[in-house]
This record gives structure tokens, C-alpha cells and sequence, in this order.
């Protein structure tokens, strides 16, 4: 049996950011704000990505009141334009030289018909009518979808592929590792009103096992992994959710039974151990945190 010294097993160490780089797209509001707020509290030096200079730079200036150590450093990044992708890669490339972790997490919810789960409402009069009203739907509404929530993983991932790969030079045993926020609107088996983010969604939650295999069979030393959110308080859901609101905002079959949106130590928590020590012998895996969602709704896990 392999020995482990007593030190390499304290929480301090395993979950070690200390002198870690990271970005966080879509990083100043929602989901990935609560991880970018966690990566820096326990030490990472994070970027966070976004179109809105403003917000990057109010939630900094918060970070910084709020904590007496930690870094976030604001950027402006458009993650579905080629050339912005390519001047976040330089500007990191430039001042750090390197990568650790890269949490892909910009997106949008697309067209919603709310309609499709109430049959009750006029456009369900017959299979005729309700087809004919979700074939309203914008395909440009479908193609921004797609545009901001899966084309994003590919190619902000392959801009970066290298600073990973050196990021992962810097210490023995660590790997650096991108983490693509997919959902669990990817894995359930109902639409929740939205055909469009959820087959985008699906889409990412592939596609991260895709560019893992991929990776690791071409021997590129970057992990790829994925954290499927529940229900969590967002731009999407309008921030604040009583408890009451949880069924109404995830749309299941079955009510969540945790019966309560998702916390930030929740979401921050799951990716803190996929990007330190504790979890370089993770790989290629979507962890679902989502408060028994998947449990009860049909999924495809």
C-alpha cells in the first residue's frame, strides 16, 4: 500500500490554490461568480471573464472589501468572438505566462415557450396547434443558444490549451484542469419549456467528454470535467428564490427534495475539488449537484 504522509493529507494541502491562475467565463455575476469568489478565497489568483466591463469591475472592488486575501482580476471577454477569445489569451499569456484552471460557465437560456407545460392554454387544442405554435420558436433564438453555451467550451478550451499544458508543469502530480458548467437541464428527459438550452446543454455535457478522452489519449496533460447545477439563484432565475420557488423555476416532474436553491459553497465547493490536489485523479466526469433533482425528475443518469 502506498504511504501518505500525514501533511499531504491535511484539507490545507489537498485543496491547495495557492499560486493557481484561473478564468472564470461569465464570471461576474450568478454561478460564476460564486466560483470565481471561491477559487480566490482560498488562494487562486481568478480572471473573470464577461461582455460588461462595469459588472467585472464592481464585483472585484466587492471581492476586495469584503476579503483580506485573494485576487480577481477583471476581464473583457465576449466568448462567442474568435478575436475577443484570442486578446483574453494573450493578455493571461502576458502577465502569467500559464494556466491552472479554465471554468467555462458563460450562457444564455434561449427561447422559452411557457406554454408547453400548461395544457390548459389555447395551444394545446391539438398536436396541429401546439406544433405549429413551438415552430414559432426563433431559430436565431436556437443559434444563440448554441452560439453562447456549446460553441464557447470548444474554443475557448482550444485557445487555452496551451497555458494548461504549461500550467500543469509547475508542480509534480498536478494537472490543470478545465471545468465546463453544463446543467441539469443536459441530463433530465423533459424540456422545462426551453427545447433549445436543453439539448444545448446536452450538447456541452458531450462535448466535455469528448475533449477529455481526446486529451488524455493524445497525452496532453489537461483534465476536462463538468458540474451539472441544479437550481441556483442567477441572472437566469432573477437572483433571489424562496423555497416555494424552486419547483417552478427547475419545471420537474417531482418537486427538488432538498426543497431550496442551491448555495454558492455548493457549486464553488464541487469545483474547488475538481482544480486542486484532491482531485488531479479525476478526469473525463460530471458531477451532478442539484439537491436530488436527478434523482426524482427522468434522466439520463
Amino acid at each position: 500500500m502506498a504511504n501518505s504522509s500525514s501533511s499531504s493529507l491535511r484539507f490545507e494541502q489537498m485543496y491547495n490554490l495557492q499560486n493557481r491562475v484561473a478564468l472564470v467565463t461569465g464570471g461576474g455575476t450568478g454561478i460564476g461568480w460564486m466560483i470565481a469568489q471561491g477559487l480566490a478565497a482560498n488562494g487562486a489568483k481568478v480572471y473573470i471573464g464577461g461582455r460588461r466591463k462595469e459588472v467585472l469591475d464592481k464585483a472585484a472592488q466587492g471581492f476586495v472589501k469584503q476579503h483580506e486575501s485573494g485576487q480577481i482580476v477583471p476581464l473583457v471577454l465576449d466568448v462567442t468572438n474568435k478575436e475577443s477569445i484570442l486578446n483574453a489569451q494573450k493578455e493571461i499569456q502576458r502577465k502569467d505566462g500559464r494556466l491552472h484552471i479554465l471554468v467555462n460557465n458563460a450562457g444564455i437560456v434561449g427561447p422559452v415557450s411557457r406554454f408547453f407545460n400548461d395544457t390548459s392554454a389555447p395551444e394545446h387544442q391539438d398536436a396541429e396547434t401546439l406544433g405549429r405554435a413551438m415552430f414559432e420558436e426563433p431559430v436565431d433564438g436556437w443559434s444563440d443558444v448554441y452560439r453562447s453555451n456549446t460553441f464557447p467550451i470548444y474554443f475557448v478550451t482550444m485557445a487555452f490549451l496551451g497555458l494548461l499544458a504549461k500550467g500543469s508543469e509547475d508542480t509534480q502530480g498536478y494537472t490543470s484542469c478545465v471545468v465546463n458548467i453544463t446543467s441539469i437541464s443536459g441530463i433530465i428527459k423533459v424540456a422545462q419549456c426551453h427545447f433549445g438550452y436543453n439539448s444545448a446543454k446536452a450538447a456541452a455535457s458531450h462535448l466535455s467528454k469528448m475533449l477529455a478522452t481526446e486529451f488524455a489519449l493524445k497525452k496532453i496533460p489537461v483534465r476536462v470535467c463538468a458540474v451539472a447545477p441544479g437550481v441556483y439563484e442567477s441572472e437566469m432565475t432573477a437572483y433571489r428564490l424562496a423555497a416555494e420557488m424552486v419547483d417552478r423555476v427547475g419545471l420537474g416532474v417531482v418537486s427538488v427534495p432538498v426543497q431550496r436553491p442551491g448555495t454558492a459553497g455548493e457549486v464553488a465547493g464541487t469545483v474547488i475539488y475538481l482544480v486542486s490536489p484532491a482531485g488531479c485523479f479525476t478526469n473525463g466526469q460530471e458531477i451532478v449537484v442539484d439537491g436530488g433533482y436527478t434523482t426524482v425528475n427522468p434522466a439520463r443518469v
